[in-house]
């Protein structure tokens, strides 16, 4: 029944798009939504691709099936053919009575939770702990591997975040010798692999596999150019200047400041350590293996093979191609996490001013959060599916809506609290009373500010007899919130006053018809009483 299995697939693809668009008409409310949909759409655009190329190796047709039903049906006797069709159909049901039908009404609707049942996606295992759904990267794992590795700089947390791309002097003085052990390449590999992986998991709509490809080719045109940061040919003729021990003893390699010994891929700077070092167990115990994987090419007659060397500088070759690359996909992934990466510093150097008691309850918020996010969806499903209640019941449910605020946190325009980051970043938590306004208690450094121009401060400065034209403004009553404070300091402003109208009597003075000296003040009353 190929024209059978032909029409699903389009009603397949329809269903889909149907889907996706039902999903970009959604407004997600955090990012955790976000991905959840964005996840969902970007498996049914695979689906899509899927269910296309059955759909045209159908139409392609190429063992010619399809024609040849499409001529049964047109030539033959149609009931004919109907009943045939029928009777497979009742043949298939009988032998598998249990077999489930497969809705497509409904294998892409949003699921929404039933009463009792907690919806799980793929994103609540996607990410980890430190990673916050997408907003931050985790690299601690990452920072410990790097902290191993020989003859790295001592980094902080914070110091290798800003640094964990930079792979050369100074930022990483990692020598070219250093860069080539197996240690290194497991490091950069591992790095590689979490920021693509990363990536991939916060970005599944963008077209990713261009983005790579992208960077492999800038690569390849770089590498061919010898124009990759830290592997560039002038450096690289610099480096593989070689030097050999006197003796039997192993091939050592010059760095410019010491001796690089193969068999134990260490650098000494000390004839002397290196000469001690030959004869340790350690260094015995290596060149006997590195014979031994050497072993396998040399000849039968037990002659080195002329090959042995160019295969030797091939393989190192090979290697030193193979960090380069991760290295610049590090450089350019990291460049376009940079927001999640600022974000991350911003995370981290906030954590590590709280206490333990202050990152339990931030946990605590979260996950009353959740809870909260997940009881507003059982809700709205239940009010589409009805669950007997009708309209006015439904109103009335969202009226007595008691809202989970555990922490006490204050409620935002929505109605509902506001994060706990928010408010430990505004100081909400600090209490600033003001006797004055009669010992209210205004909650953070802001409201607190606010409140000396408000009008329940002005009132009470009004009560206690201290006016704003009196005082010339209120701006000198900033930041006093003690009634006797204020009292002592509206007096001082009064006997200041006063001074400066007895200091201004004094400078001006007025002379009488009979040669008498007084102030002006004086000769002006004497003036108005008719006595001069």
């Amino acid at each position: 029944m190929i024209l059978e299995e032909q029409r699903f697939l389009h009603e397949d693809l329809e269903r889909l798009e149907q889907a996706i668009t039902e999903r970009v008409a959604d407004d997600p409310r955090n990012i955790k939504e976000r991905l959840i949909r964005d996840h969902q759409i970007s498996g049914f655009l695979a689906r899509i691709q899927e269910q296309s190329r059955r759909l045209l190796d159908i139409y392609k047709d190429t063992e010619g099936l399809r024609a040849k039903e499409l001529q049964s049906l047109s030539t033959g006797d149609p009931f004919e053919e109907f009943y045939k069709q029928l009777d497979d159909v009742r043949d298939f049901h009988r032998r598998y009575p249990n077999e489930p039908v497969e809705n497509l009404d409904r294998a892409y609707k949003r699921r929404r939770p039933e009463e009792g049942e907690t919806l799980t996606t793929e994103v609540d295992n996607m990410f980890t702990g430190e990673e916050s759904n997408g907003r931050f990267l985790d690299l601690t794992t990452l920072h410990e591997d790097y902290l191993n590795l020989p003859g790295v700089k001592r980094l902080t947390y914070l110091q290798y975040l800003d640094s964990f791309d930079a792979f050369e002097p100074p930022r990483m003085p990692l020598k070219r010798q250093n860069k080539l052990t197996d240690t290194y390449l497991k490091y950069v590999a591992d790095l590689d692999g979490y920021l693509e992986s990363f990536v991939r998991r916060t970005r599944p709509l963008d077209d990713l596999s261009k983005l790579f490809l992208q960077l492999d080719r800038d690569f390849e045109t770089a590498w061919e150019a010898g124009t990759v940061p830290g592997w560039t040919k002038d450096k690289e003729a610099t480096d593989s200047s070689t030097t050999t021990t006197a003796g039997s003893g192993p091939a050592t390699e010059g760095t410019g400041s010491g001796i690089w010994c193969r068999e134990c891929e260490k650098e000494f700077s000390n004839q002397n350590v290196y000469k001690a070092h030959l004869t340790g167990k350690k260094h015995v115990r290596n060149a006997e293996a590195k014979k031994a994987v050497a072993g396998g090419s040399t000849a039968t007659d037990g002659s080195t093979s002329a090959s042995a060397p160019l295969t030797a500088l091939a393989s190192a070759r090979l290697r030193e191609r193979v960090i380069a690359a991760h290295e610049s996909r590090i450089r350019a992934l990291a460049d376009l996490l940079s927001n999640e990466r600022s974000n991350t510093r911003v995370n981290v150097e906030r954590k590590q001013g709280m206490t333990e008691r202050e990152r339990q309850a931030e946990l605590d918020a979260l996950f009353a959060e959740d809870n909260a996010a997940v009881a507003a969806a059982e809700r709205r499903a239940a009010g589409e599916h009805g669950h007997g209640y009708g309209e006015d019941s439904g109103s009335e449910s969202d009226g007595d809506e008691k809202i989970y605020n555990p922490l006490k946190l204050p409620l935002a325009w929505d109605g509902k609290p506001i994060p706990y980051w928010l408010y430990k970043l505004h100081g909400l938590g600090v209490e600033f009373p003001c006797e004055i306004c009669g010992n209210f208690v205004y909650m953070g450094r802001r409201a607190f500010d606010k409140h000396f121009s408000e009008a329940r401060h002005i009132y009470g400065l009004k009560c206690l007899g201290i006016t704003a034209s009196a005082a010339g403004g209120l701006s000198l009553f900033r930041e006093i919130t003690g009634i006797q404070d204020a009292l002592t300091l509206w007096d001082k402003i009064k006997r200041e006053k006063r001074q400066r109208e007895n200091q201004d009597d004094g400078v001006v003075q007025m002379e009488d018809g009979e040669g008498n000296v007084m102030p002006e003040r004086i000769y002006l009353d004497l003036q108005k009483q008719g006595i001069l």
